[in-house]
Formats: structure tokens, C-alpha cells, sequence
């Protein structure tokens, strides 16, 4: 079993492979070209009325199960040592150097805490020379994260999740806020948000860039745009800023079509 769209394809897709039975169950308004990718897989789809947090909850009763292996990555113990490789990609073709500060959207925090793990082991490493600052950007309607972080909290605030076209990012209740909190104020970082128009204006101009993203991917390219990174800080030689573009956008209806039938 597994949760939402671009991770829960990737576990159907290996389930299919191995021959194991998947089902996945997704929010009801999750895009009809990731619905579409798990039902090719092979894997029973439920679409749950309601939001993310409901759907985490259907999943949750359907995993107490016998013989039911709950596969989400969010509560997976070795899940950050997969996405730590994203950092230990840009290390090595980057020449043994990081930029200054890492640009990564965050909504249950895996890409955000695999990030600052893999940083934190090439600094004991002594293959880094200091902690690149991480900037974590959630989208204005679903903001758990940024309002805990400019409130100084320790956990996130509790907030109701707005629609937002960041799909990928809408999570209320992270369940390892706390987590994502210290990691970003470890690493000297901050968490910022992005409105629904920020985002369509930077994925449109992903895609006449020819990237062809969906929205969610758009976050950190969005906050990019509106000033709201440091593009310009001293890095010793390196890339001030990079960010991920991840997440095609033939799964995902582009922001002008959302809310349309």
C-alpha cells in the first residue's frame, strides 16, 4: 500500500515488477495522468474523498490489515538514505563542491531531511568545507512549515490545508515537522512560501525554457523569481543556489486547465 501520486507510482511500479499486489490510495482530486500511471501498473487505486490527511487516514486503517506491509515513504527509517543521493549527485558533478544553498520544496520533508543528511555526512567527512544553507519553500495556501519556522515554533503550525495547485506540497500535518524545522535552522536556512500565481507564472516559463514541469516542481523556481532566495551569495567558486525540477508535467494538468472540468 502506499500514499498519493509520484511515490506512489514509483513503489507500483516496482511491485509490478516483483509481482507483489499493490493498492494506493490517493485524494480524490489527484491528477487523472498520475491515476493513470498506477492503474498501468497494475495497482488497485482508491481515490479518497476529502484531503491529503484523509487520505493518509484511509490508508492507515487499510495498513492494520494482516499481511499488509504499509509502504509509505514518509515513515520508511532508510527512505532519507535514497533521497540523501540527490546532494551526493550534485557534490560529485559539481567537482567535489555544493552550492551555497540548496532551493527544495517540502511538504512531508523526505527530499528536505535526505538533503541535509547527505550534507551533514560530507561535512564529518571533511569532503565539504561548510553546511550549504537549506531553503525550504511550501506553498501560501498550505504553510505549516514556514508558519512555525517565522514563529520560532518547534513543531508545525496548525493550519487547514487549502486546494493548491503544488499538489505534491500540500501537506498539513507533516509527520516529521519537527524534523524538517530543526534541519532547516541547523543548516542556517529558512522556510518561505509561494502563491498559486507564483507558481503558474514560473511553470510557464519553465516550460518556454523548454522544462516541462509539473506545478509542484515549480515551487523553488517560483521563490527564485520573486527575489525571495539569495541568488547572489558568496560561494567560495561555487553555484550560489540550485534547485530540483522534478516531476514531469504529462502527469499533472498545467495551472491554466486546473479547476476546469
Amino acid at each position: 500500500m502506499f500514499l498519493h501520486g509520484n511515490a506512489g507510482s514509483a513503489v507500483a511500479a516496482y511491485a509490478a515488477r516483483a509481482r507483489i499486489p499493490c493498492e494506493v490510495y490517493v485524494p480524490a482530486a489527484t491528477s487523472a495522468g498520475k491515476v493513470a500511471q498506477l492503474r498501468a501498473y497494475g495497482a488497485t487505486v482508491h481515490q479518497v474523498p476529502g484531503s491529503r490527511e484523509d487520505t493518509a487516514d484511509a490508508a492507515a486503517r487499510a495498513a492494520d490489515q494482516p499481511r499488509t506491509f504499509y509502504a509509505s515513504h514518509v515513515y520508511h527509517p532508510f527512505f532519507l538514505h535514497g533521497t540523501k543521493t540527490y546532494v551526493f549527485e550534485l557534490w560529485e558533478q559539481l567537482g567535489g563542491r555544493l552550492p551555497a544553498i540548496l532551493a527544495l520544496p517540502v511538504g512531508n520533508g523526505t527530499l528536505v531531511l535526505g538533503a541535509f543528511l547527505g550534507c551533514r555526512e560530507l561535512l564529518d567527512q571533511g569532503l565539504i568545507s561548510r553546511m550549504p544553507q537549506i531553503v525550504a519553500v511550501q506553498a501560501a495556501g498550505c504553510a505549516p512549515l514556514a508558519r512555525a519556522f517565522r514563529a520560532g515554533q518547534s513543531v508545525p503550525a496548525a493550519v487547514d490545508g487549502e486546494p493548491t495547485i503544488a499538489e505534491g506540497i500540500a501537506i498539513a500535518r507533516p509527520a516529521r515537522g519537527a524534523q524538517i524545522l530543526a534541519a532547516v535552522r541547523d543548516s542556517g536556512g529558512t522556510i518561505v512560501t509561494v502563491t498559486d500565481d507564483q507558481v503558474s507564472a514560473a511553470h510557464a516559463g519553465l516550460a518556454r525554457a523548454g522544462l516541462y514541469v509539473e506545478p509542484t516542481a515549480a515551487a523553488c523556481f517560483a521563490a527564485l523569481q520573486a527575489g525571495m532566495i539569495d541568488c547572489n551569495c558568496e560561494a567560495d567558486g561555487n553555484p550560489s543556489v540550485i534547485a530540483p525540477l522534478c516531476g514531469s508535467g504529462l502527469k499533472a494538468k498545467p495551472p491554466s486547465e486546473l479547476g476546469s472540468s
